[in-house]
């Protein structure tokens, strides 16, 4: 789950960080009143929305008084920004957030996020700041230095200082980068959070470490936990079919291509994709029903898979372990009851009752592809939409 940048900053301040004072509002004229207590000579007016690259799409904004900003925050509420982290269909501007304007020195880029292939907590820092970190690692790989450390109650000095080298620091500043990342070591591990970006973290003029940007998303598994941060989430940020998803404990996501997948397991999922993208063609979503799903999820993946337009064919694929694929093909079935399919349907069955699947299936009436491995799978549905 995301959250917005003046969410993030809120969090990063209650566990002693340094942020801009700051105020947001749904309203231009309520953000007018909160913005008049900001000491500054200066308002940045900051887009909220859950994509990067604001400032290049007009998101960001640099006014000199309150009459401009004023003028500046009708324009951008209910603008529709198109970054390349949108589509292009871009994000409508709903909220808006006003903060101090900081004097720059230096910028930097701070992240944390969870290592899964080490099963540590990764630290990535650079002196390149400000930027895309995907440009640099292109550009300047030698520019980025990742720092990983074992999950324990706090975080060692050493490893705090191995992670700021690179920002070249006096003393005054460099504790204050420490005393930083032990702050947001804490928070990352207190939250369950999956990741944590500070782009640009800011050296200031008086010599002080400022986070300026903030990002932050959380593990969804993990929100039962907290439900502080769960009342975060902004359903206006997430697509319509997400949201549904969501409500049964589906996996999904939605991409840009012509053939829906149904899958258990997201290894399974993974694979799926890219043996349509092998055969030329393009997944629809990314969508793991899990591994004991009922009749009732699965009628209600089958669902969201058709809400989407651009589907032009279904490839299931289930492997039955834990899932069952009789409790699969009757969830299908249930699903095709209630909403007229017009589109090709191939299915591969594997594992754990899966002739009593196909049993089910052949005597649906409804007309289905049947297929015998993945790769023949992929081959028929691709064949069947052209």
């Amino acid at each position: 789950m995301n959250i917005h940048e003046h969410q993030a900053k809120k969090i990063l301040k209650k566990y002693g960080a340094t942020v801009p004072d700051g105020v947001f509002s749904f309203d231009v004229k309520d953000l007018i009143e909160k913005a008049k207590i900001l000491k500054t000579d200066k308002y940045v007016l900051k887009a909220q929305i859950h994509a990067g690259g604001r400032g290049k799409a007009g998101g960001v904004k640099i006014v000199e008084n309150i009459q401009n900003l004023e003028a500046e925050a009708q324009k951008l509420l209910g603008k529709t920004l198109i970054t390349h982290q949108t589509g292009p269909s871009g994000r409508e501007v709903k909220r808006l957030y006003v903060e101090v304007s900081s004097e720059i020195n230096k910028e930097f880029y701070l992240s944390c996020l969870v290592d899964r292939a080490s099963s540590k907590i990764a630290f990535i820092s650079s002196d390149q700041g400000g930027m895309d970190i995907e440009e640099v690692a292109n550009k300047t790989p030698e520019k980025i230095i990742t720092t990983k450390v074992d999950l324990n109650d706090e975080i060692a000095d050493d490893d705090c200082k191995k992670i700021i080298k690179v920002f070249n620091l006096d003393d005054q500043a460099s504790k204050q980068a420490v005393s930083l990342i032990k702050s947001i070591y804490k928070m990352f591990i207190d939250t369950d959070a999956n990741l944590v970006e500070i782009n640009p973290l800011i050296l200031t003029k008086d010599n002080n470490i400022v986070c300026l940007d903030a990002k932050m998303n959380f593990d969804d598994n993990a929100l039962f936990k907290h439900p502080d941060i769960l009342e975060l989430r902004d359903l206006n940020e997430e697509k319509d079919n997400e949201i549904e998803a969501s409500k049964h404990d589906l996996a999904y996501i939605k991409l840009d291509g012509s053939i829906g997948c149904m899958v258990n397991g997201a290894g399974l999922a993974m694979a799926t994709m890219d043996i349509i993208k092998l055969y030329g063609e393009e997944p629809a979503n990314f969508l793991d029903v899990g591994g004991g799903a009922s009749k009732e999820k699965v009628s209600a993946a089958f669902k969201i898979i058709l809400s989407d337009k651009n589907v032009k064919g279904i490839l299931i694929n289930i492997f039955g372990g834990i899932m069952r694929c009789d409790v699969l093909a009757q969830g299908v079935v249930e699903a095709a009851k209630e909403i007229k399919i017009e589109v090709p349907l191939v299915v591969r069955l594997a594992g754990t009752n899966f002739e009593e699947g196909k049993k089910i299936l052949d005597n649906s009436g409804i007309k289905i592809i049947s297929a015998s491995d993945l790769s023949d799978a992929a081959k028929k549905i691709v064949e069947a939409i052209k």
